[in-house]
């Protein structure tokens, strides 16, 4: 089976060229049952390997990169943190037609993150508060600037142009006046002006873990980065909402200009991937219109 296709120009993968990889670069697991994972994420293909085992290959260019930041900082993160991330357990090279380094992660179990695959709401905001206070403590030293490699910690007016411009496109779709005035808000509150921090970068409901029924984990560490971490905030509206939202937000202790500007990073984010995604990820399109509905 084929990974579904999510980009006009990604590569495509199916099962026979990770078995081709497999028995070319770790013939140890090349026997292994191969199983397509079904994923709204939009960078990587990912098929379960084995049991306890998922390997993970970009599908587009600019995620050649995040595997390598992924092994690099990762296990120095995860000590600190109270759930589970990914563990990276080896890094293919590129090979039989496929162009890019691949990698194989230590699988984790859970499903992707949802309010009604939740026990207690208002518990797991407090979990998933703990989780960035206890990331944006971590020492930073010599992390990778958000701003040298175009990612959310960056301030927020280097992403006015493409979010206005995607607000305009969902004309009829969402209510573009109150979701102006929201940019607007986010963009006039005061920027970060302490230390960068660690975040996670994409910190969305589908890269959060839930076994039953609470959260275990938090995966795709591709827009890792040190910055402003706001947009780690992004999971207040992707997930939560009413009195569990409010939980999440007491518990981090945000100002109220951090606040603004996650709210504004999230209807960035959503705004911007609803036209790109409309016809090939129609999970992902939900979820974003979902969040939306809960930023206005």
């Amino acid at each position: 089976m084929t990974a579904v296709k999510m980009h006009a120009n990604e590569v495509q993968t199916d099962a026979q060229l990770l078995g081709r990889l497999l028995a070319a670069q770790f013939p140890q697991w090349a026997g292994l049952p191969l199983t397509p994972v079904p994923s709204a994420g939009t960078d990587n293909a990912l098929y379960r390997l084995g049991s306890d085992m998922v390997m993970r290959l970009p599908r587009i260019d600019w995620a050649i990169g995040q595997a390598e930041k992924e092994r690099r900082w990762l296990p120095r993160l995860a000590p600190h943190l109270p759930l589970a991330i990914p563990e990276q357990l080896a890094r293919g090279e590129p090979g039989e037609g496929y162009p890019w380094p691949w990698s194989i992660y230590r699988w984790l179990p859970g499903e992707s993150a949802t309010l009604a695959r939740l026990n207690d709401p208002c518990r797991a905001a407090g979990q998933m508060a703990r989780f960035v206070t206890a990331l944006w403590q971590v020492d930073a030293t010599d992390g990778p600037p958000a701003a040298e490699h175009n990612l959310r910690g960056a301030p927020l007016a280097l992403r006015d142009e493409p979010t206005r411009a995607a607000i305009a496109a969902l004309a009829g779709v969402i209510d573009t006046g109150k979701a102006t005035v929201v940019w607007e808000a986010a963009l006039e509150a005061p920027n970060w002006e302490r230390e960068p921090v660690w975040f996670h970068g994409d910190l969305l409901s589908g890269n959060v873990l839930v076994e039953q029924g609470r959260l275990s984990a938090v995966i795709d560490f591709g827009g890792l980065a040190v910055g402003d971490p706001a947009c780690d905030l992004m999971i207040a509206w992707s997930l939560f909402s009413g009195a569990s939202r409010e939980v999440f937000r007491v518990e981090t202790t945000v100002d109220e200009a951090t606040w603004l500007r996650g709210r504004g990073c999230a209807l960035s984010q959503a705004a911007i991937f609803i036209p790109y995604y409309w016809q090939t990820n129609p999970v992902g399109v939900k979820n974003a219109r979902r969040m939306i509905a809960e930023l206005l």
